[in-house]
Formats: C-alpha cells, structure tokens, sequence
C-alpha cells in the first residue's frame, strides 16, 4: 500500500467511537477509503460516522462487542457481503485495568483479556480466510508501549499488550508469504479517554481518584490522536512490522532493548516507577 492506493480501499475499524480510532476513521475518509466502523458505544461511534460521512466516505456503523466471537463472526461476514473486498482491518477497541497483580480479580483479568487479546483475535481470523482467498490485503493490530515493557500497577494490562504483540508478529511470519501486509502498532500516551474508562482495583500513587488518574494520564500524554493516526497510517503504506508511535515510546523501547534485564530499576530512579497508592477506588469506577 501507499498512502494515496487508501483512495477507495475498504478499511474496518474497531473501537471507531473515540480516541485512535475515531482519529483513523477521519483520516481515512479524507483519503476518501470506504469505511467498515464498529465500537461497543454508539453515541461515539454515531459521532465518528457522521464526521466520516460528512468527508465523503461511504460508512457503514454497527455496535459490536469485540470480545464476543459469534458476534464478530457474524459482523465480519455481513461486512464482506455489504460492499467491496475488504482490504485493511485495524483492531483498534481496547480497555485499561490499573492495579497489582495480587488485587486485580480474575472476572476483571477476564473483561481486559477478552477485549485486548480475543478482540483482536478475532478481528484478524474473522477477516483472514477472506483476505488469503484473495492473496492481498492488511491486518494491523494495535498493541502499546506496555507490549514493550512491563509496567508495575498495570500487568493485566500489559500482559494483553504482550500477547497481542506475539500474535500479531507470529502470524506475521505465517502469513507474509503469502501476499498479506501484518502491522503491529505500539502507542505511547496518547491523549484519549482510555484512562478515564479504566477498571480499578487500586489506585496509582498520589492519586485520589479515577479522575486524578486521567488528569495525569493528559499532561503526560504527548500525542494527540490524529498525529497518531498519522503515523500509523504512514507506517501502513510503507508497510512497517512495527509502528511506535510517540517520543515516549521510542525512548522507552529503545531503552528495553539496551538494558532489557535492567530497564525497570532505571525507570525507577528516574521516578517513572514507583509505589502504588494505599487507597482503593470509591464506588463504581469500571468503564464499559
């Protein structure tokens, strides 16, 4: 792909309602591609297929639930009978769950991974046998910083982070040769609402509140979500393994790669890492 071939290429986006998806959705609309939306809040998604409309895409918009494999199943296939061949797939739709290891409970463990890993599952083989047919097309699957480093008060997190980097670089190996562009994206911070909508079981230090944590997560977040979508659409055209998107996650992953053993004790000297808070969240703070 190159960046002008995104004109008339039909492109499905998870998590399109907000954030990095939405900002993708736009994107590429103004590069006039025919748009496959979906996202689990339709307020949001509704929003982003106005917007896409409004730039002259053709856009299709349905609500799904990533984590439910007949549901996906069933979208993918009424995806490939309502319009022309697909030809990319991002499986952007994620969640956050911050807390220890020790605190967080399994049905929360669950929630993240059935939305960061099976979302992504999902997304890629509900769409492959279509794309293998045809020997063409892209899967890109966004994985984070926190797929490249593990991060103390975040390793559920992480840990989907993780598995859908060795997923999507495995099948990368699998599928490659046989005419198939897969992308793995890894986001620093990104200016989105990821934070506000996270699970908690406990809260980082110093933070009071779920809403301390995404007023933090904003002054450190660096990068908006079009200059995102920027870069992964860049990367996309020039077909790129690895999309690291951010000055914060470049340094970050060049740092595991030096020190892979020792990154976390510098990170901690550097005040990056530290102890979690006492205090647990009040009422109910879990995004949907």
């Amino acid at each position: 792909m190159t960046v002008s071939s995104f004109r008339d290429r039909h492109a499905v986006i998870t998590g399109a309602g907000s954030g990095i998806g939405r900002a993708l959705a736009l994107a590429l609309a103004r590069q006039g591609a025919r748009l496959a939306l979906s996202d689990i809040a339709l307020a949001g998604l509704a929003e982003t297929a106005t917007a896409a409309r409004t730039l002259g895409a053709v856009v299709r918009a349905d609500r799904l639930d990533v984590s439910d494999r007949a549901a996906f199943e069933a979208y993918a296939q009424a995806v490939i009978a309502d319009g022309p061949p697909v030809d990319l797939v991002i499986n952007n739709a994620g969640v956050a769950l911050l807390g220890d290891i020790a605190e967080v409970g399994y049905p929360d463990m669950e929630w993240l991974m059935g939305i960061n890993f099976w979302g992504v599952v999902h997304g890629s083989k509900a769409f492959l046998p279509h794309m293998l047919a045809r020997g063409q097309g892209g899967i890109v699957n966004l994985s984070s910083l926190f797929g490249l480093i593990g991060m103390a008060g975040n390793g559920p997190y992480c840990a989907t982070k993780f598995a859908v980097r060795g997923f999507t670089e495995t099948l990368r190996q699998e599928v490659e040769p046989r005419g198939l562009y897969i992308g793995c994206v890894h986001p620093g911070g990104v200016k989105t609402a990821i934070a506000a909508s996270a699970r908690v079981a406990r809260l980082p230090r110093g933070a009071a509140s779920l809403d301390d944590v995404a007023r933090s997560f904003d002054r450190i977040a660096r990068t908006t979500p079009d200059q995102a979508a920027a870069i992964i659409l860049a990367g996309i055209a020039r077909r790129k393994p690895r999309i690291v998107v951010g000055k914060d996650a470049k340094f970050l992953s060049r740092l595991q790669r030096l020190f892979p053993a020792g990154y976390a004790r510098l990170l901690t000297r550097l005040g990056v890492l530290g102890k979690r808070s006492d205090q647990r969240p009040q009422g109910d703070t879990r995004g949907a």
